[in-house]
């Protein structure tokens, strides 16, 4: 029996009973419980089988919700937060006491975001707790951006996936901290560096910690399928050096006349990043069930998202 529903009224009595619900965002789906319930978030922690020194994020119904989350918001944040949410912008912050630790591994910072999609706003409005919700998958696999994605994983692990259809953006928030008042990248996403620095300036970027990681999507394997890939810009290099293996490939726009490839997906036939942003992870998924030798990925522009499709690329191939 399927585990699928678009009943926001089951999801809220689950996660009212300390339960974990899949959700749906315009990014990936995510594994959500009640951030005050320690049964809820020691089981996110264990179905995903994710090490406690990787801190969650924090979804929150709305920007007016966040003095209760945070302690402090810096003028750089408040100028984020009113530019970007609802979306695809998570801002690391100092957090109040009553945000518990283990949704922070111990830091005195907590990671904060209001999704943009409309199931999930529903539902955060109905409850009387943010969600603690990282992707749905297991730790380092491929993100889930469709229900089916996260059943295929979890559908003996847990009682609901709140169905919202396919994820929009496809990759995950970009995330941003502040040292000093001034904010760094943590993590690259489906918000790109130059929209960020219209809207506060010249940002630095520092998204690798393997050791005590200061926000997701840090450490160097992560997104990654079951089966061998490699990020390169030489296709047709790498394609002869594993002649007479089955070899799978992604492209950005173009399709590569070779007969030894077994199968190829151009991720935007029109060279929108965009697109290709929000099929990757379903495209990875595709290639990693069809039993193939190796998946290579050509690199992307290292412009807008296609810097973000390259970071996920190039840690699926640790």
């Amino acid at each position: 029996m399927s585990i699928i529903s678009k009943d926001i009224s089951k999801a809220v009595a689950l996660l009212n009973a300390e339960e974990i619900v899949a959700i749906p965002t315009e990014t990936v789906y995510g594994l959500a419980g009640n951030i005050y319930s320690e049964k809820a978030i020691k089981s996110i922690f264990e179905t995903k089988q994710r090490p406690f020194f990787n801190p969650l994020i924090v979804h929150i119904s709305s920007v007016d919700y966040l003095s209760q989350i945070v302690e402090h918001i810096p003028e750089k944040a408040k100028l984020l937060a009113e530019a970007f949410w609802p979306g695809p912008i998570t801002l690391v912050l100092k957090k109040k006491n009553t945000i518990p630790d283990v949704i922070t591994a111990s830091k005195d910072t907590v990671a904060v975001r209001v999704p943009n999609h409309p199931t999930t706003l529903e539902l955060l409005r109905q409850l009387d707790f943010p969600l603690a919700a990282p992707s749905a998958n297991p730790f380092s696999s491929i993100s889930p951006t469709t229900a089916a994605h996260v059943e295929t994983y979890f559908k003996d692990n847990i009682k609901m996936v709140l169905d919202g259809g396919a994820c929009k953006s496809g990759i995950e928030s970009t995330i941003i901290g502040f040292e000093n008042n001034q904010p760094i990248i943590y993590r690259l996403g489906s918000t790109a560096i130059e929209d960020i620095e219209a809207v506060v300036g010249e940002i630095q970027i520092k998204n690798k910690k393997e050791i005590a990681p200061d926000a997701p999507g840090m450490l160097e394997r992560h997104y990654a399928p079951k089966t061998k890939t490699i990020l390169t810009d030489n296709i047709l290099g790498m394609v002869d050096l594993y002649k007479g293996k089955r070899i799978g490939i992604i492209t950005f726009q173009s399709e590569i006349a070779n007969s030894n490839i077994e199968v190829q997906i151009a991720l935007s036939k029109t060279g929108d990043l965009a697109e290709s942003a929000s099929k990757l992870y379903d495209v990875l998924h595709q290639l990693d069930k069809m039993y193939l030798d190796v998946i290579i990925a050509e690199k992307f522009p290292e412009y807008g998202l296609g810097k973000s499709i390259n970071d996920r690329l190039s840690r699926a191939t640790k």
